[in-house]
This record gives C-alpha cells, sequence and structure tokens, in this order.
C-alpha cells in the first residue's frame, strides 16, 4: 500500500507564538517535533507537511499559495493587505487566551491627548502600514518610521509616539507611557488559501483542523464533573448547578440514587463543590478536558 500523499501544506507561526501553537496542536491531537536545526517540523499527521516562519510573513506566503493555510494574527493579515479567507479565531497568546491589541502611546507627560495632537509628529512601530492607514483616516500627517524592536524605549528621546502591541498594558505603564487610543484588536487566526478553499479534499482537512483546534481552546478553561445525588435531592441541586448544556441524568443501582454529570467552567468548580457537598452530593469528581465541540 502506497503512503498518503500530503493534502495540506501549512503555515506555522515562528517566534513568540511556536511553543504556545505546538501545545495547541497537542491538545488538538497533532504531535508535532521541531528540530532547532530545521524549519520543517515533522507532524504526526501523513497528510500534512508545514514550515516555521514568521507570524509577520504567513499570510502573504498563503495568500500567494506557498501555504493552503496557515496561522497568524489578524494584525499581520492587514498589515500585509492579504487576500485570503478567514477560517476561524484561535484566541491564544504566548502567555494568556487573551486577546490583544496595537494602541497608540506616548509618554505620561506628553502634551498629546488625541489623534489629530500627532500632526507633524514622529511615530515609531513595527505596523507602518496599519499606521499610516490610521493616520489617513483622521486627517492627520505625521512621519511614521519602522522600529526593529523595544518600541517603548524610544520615547520620547527619539520618537514622539509609539504604536505597539499589548495585552494588559503593564508593560507600557512599566515604561510610564500612556494609552492615547487603540487602533486594532488582534488574535490567532486559522487562515486558507483562496484556491485551496475551493478544492473540496483541501477544504474538508481545513475545516476538520479548525474543528480540532476551536474545540482545545474551547476546553482549556472547562473541566467535567460527576457527582451521586439522592433522587430526592436532585431538583434542589440543579437549580444550583451550572452547566453547558443540560446536565446529563442517570440511574443507579440504588433506585433512590442518580449519578449526574456535567461541563462547566474551571473557575466555577472551586466555588460550588462545597455547596454541592452541603447539598447532599457524594463521590464527586473533577476531571480535565481535552476538547469541548458544539
Amino acid at each position: 500500500m502506497s503512503e498518503k500523499q500530503p493534502v495540506l501544506n501549512l503555515g506555522l507561526p515562528k517566534g513568540s507564538l511556536q511553543d504556545a501553537t505546538i501545545r495547541l496542536f497537542g491538545m488538538a491531537g497533532f504531535r508535532i517535533q521541531v528540530s532547532s536545526r530545521s524549519y520543517r517540523p515533522a507532524i504526526d499527521d501523513p497528510e500534512l507537511e508545514g514550515s516555521f516562519v514568521r507570524a509577520q510573513e504567513v499570510s502573504r506566503y498563503v495568500e500567494h499559495g506557498f501555504f493552503d493555510c496557515g496561522l497568524t494574527g489578524l494584525d499581520w493579515v492587514e498589515e500585509n493587505g492579504s487576500d485570503i479567507v478567514e477560517v476561524c479565531d484561535l484566541i491564544y497568546s504566548k502567555a494568556s487566551t487573551a486577546r490583544s491589541r496595537w494602541v497608540l502611546a506616548v509618554p505620561e507627560a506628553s502634551d498629546i491627548r488625541t489623534v489629530k495632537d500627532l500632526e507633524g509628529k514622529r511615530i515609531a512601530t513595527e505596523v507602518v502600514g496599519m499606521t499610516k492607514k490610521f493616520l489617513e483616516k483622521h486627517g492627520v500627517s505625521a512621519e511614521v518610521e519602522f522600529s526593529w524592536g523595544a518600541t517603548e524605549v524610544k520615547v520620547p528621546d527619539l520618537v514622539d509616539a509609539i504604536v505597539d502591541l499589548t495585552e494588559t498594558g503593564s508593560s507600557l505603564r512599566a515604561n510610564k507611557l500612556r494609552i492615547v487610543e487603540t487602533l486594532l484588536y488582534t488574535n490567532t487566526k486559522l487562515i486558507a488559501n483562496k484556491e485551496a478553499w475551493k478544492d473540496p479534499i483541501k477544504r474538508r482537512k481545513i475545516e476538520d483542523i479548525a474543528l480540532l483546534l476551536t474545540s482545545a481552546l474551547e476546553a482549556q478553561n472547562k473541566v467535567g464533573l460527576k457527582l451521586n445525588i439522592e433522587r430526592s435531592k436532585l431538583d434542589a441541586l440543579l437549580k444550583d448547578l451550572p452547566s453547558l448544556r443540560q446536565p446529563t441524568i442517570s440511574p443507579l443501582t440504588a433506585d433512590d440514587w442518580v449519578a449526574v454529570e456535567t461541563i462547566l467552567d474551571e473557575k466555577v468548580v472551586r466555588e460550588i463543590i462545597p455547596q454541592l457537598k452541603e447539598s447532599g452530593a457524594e463521590g464527586i469528581i473533577e476531571y480535565p478536558l481535552n476538547k469541548v465541540i458544539y
């Protein structure tokens, strides 16, 4: 029997998102092994082959067909002006599952209070195209220069303002910077080449990957919960029991007892387990989830 040929060539983000992406694919059921000397990882799915490239470049390579699909941020799709298919949102980063945003920031003591105050000023950023479009939209003429990194330290000595990426704003505050306005909220997306999306075999594989990745993310902050309770106490318990949908109720060998199983947010469990115990629940078991599919 001949070996399966790869169906998709996948673009994966190298850099800060690389480890988080490998973990996400692992949760989705794909094992990705990376050699320190190669940009081409080994993927335990014979229908997939891929390469790690900078997230900034993924959308261009997808648009031009070097990759059938890939993972990159909405910000880089916008910055590159890439004509691709946005398949699904994958809200994760190297440290959290929160969306990030590109913000205009200035020193705390700066006189710049609005976008209009940037007239004639100098701005440093990695997203030059996005920043220029933003200024044009507001009718402001300013000089925008590319920043190779450490953008926060360039104000006020080298530039008047910066456009930088932040999740919480803590780094900006640590550098005594003040946010003036948000340009774009961004998160990782699975994107596809338009021609690959028209191919039914490739599209089915891309959609399968999207389903598994999104279900793995859904499972990250949820747990399963099982418990036993007397049937006479069930109604009172269900009134206070949160659930993804309706909980599953199963009879036990003792007719006057039932088993209850549900899925809920992990942060809720610590609050309700003592309540469940007080309500008469026994045999309470909390267990992790790999995937949650709606």
